[in-house]
């Protein structure tokens, strides 16, 4: 189904199938698979291999990589990851995002901008998506803590990998993955100067962690504090748009 179009008259045609396991876990899944085996079959010890092997199942699990359907209207920012929206606040983006690099290019405007926060659990698809489509401008990695990854302060203090991405318009987009209390790499599947698509996959983070994304400004955010969102297919806002949205916890 990747690549195809689908609306909501109808046209395209969707099935359900198992999700594709991300060639970046493949090796973990099969040394895990490895090892309970070898308690199975060798040693002998079946009270470790099956939970090892139960484990191995997880690990495929958590390297999962469905296809998604983007939305294509050109406002629209969509989720750079699934998980739970923990934080939405006014804040100061990084330093690293704004203003001109060393080469000059052009990064975020200075002054506050609307931050959304999205935990993901070890139970979350971890594959990254592009926020919007457009041409990476910068990415900035920097080595940092392994604190809980839904502490507001993991946003300045964690490993951590910041990128901008900026369309044909001029209009900018600035992402963070954080590494959190597990996750300890974060994995790039672009660098600066490759185009990408809205939803495209840009990277995952191994195990629990965190997204920050910076809406524009004069945006607000379409989605609530504690609704779970999905990368690639939940818009997050559409450029220029405000407007006060209110939710109830039933």
């Amino acid at each position: 189904m990747s690549g195809e179009i689908l609306d909501n008259r109808g046209r395209g045609e969707a099935s359900w199938r198992w999700p594709s396991i991300h060639p970046e876990g493949r090796k973990f899944g099969l040394i895990a698979v490895g090892i309970a085996l070898l308690f199975l079959l060798v040693i002998g010890w079946d009270f470790v291999g099956w939970p090892l092997l139960a484990l191995s199942a997880g690990v495929f699990a958590f390297f999962r990589d469905p296809e998604r359907v983007v939305p294509q209207r050109d406002a629209v920012i969509v989720s750079p990851a699934d998980g739970l929206v923990l934080l939405i606040s006014e804040v100061e983006p990084p330093a690293e995002l704004v203003g001109p690099d060393v080469h000059g290019q052009p990064g975020l405007p200075g002054g506050k901008a609307t931050r959304i926060s999205i935990f993901m659990s070890v139970f979350d698809v971890h594959i990254n998506r592009a926020p919007i489509g457009g041409t990476v401008k910068r990415m900035v990695y920097l080595p940092g803590k392994f604190m809980n990854a839904d502490l507001d302060k993991a946003s300045e203090e964690n490993e951590r990998q910041h990128v901008l991405l900026e369309r044909t318009d001029g209009l900018a987009i600035g992402f963070t993955q954080i590494a959190g209390l597990v996750a300890r790499r974060i994995v790039p599947f672009v660098k600066v100067g490759d185009s990408v698509a809205a939803g495209q996959r840009v990277g995952l983070i191994r195990f629990g962690s965190r997204v920050d994304i910076y809406l524009p400004a004069g945006t607000d955010p379409k989605v609530l504090l504690g609704q779970r969102v999905i990368a690639g297919e939940t818009v997050l806002g559409e450029v220029g748009q405000q407007q006060l949205l209110e939710g109830i916890v039933l």
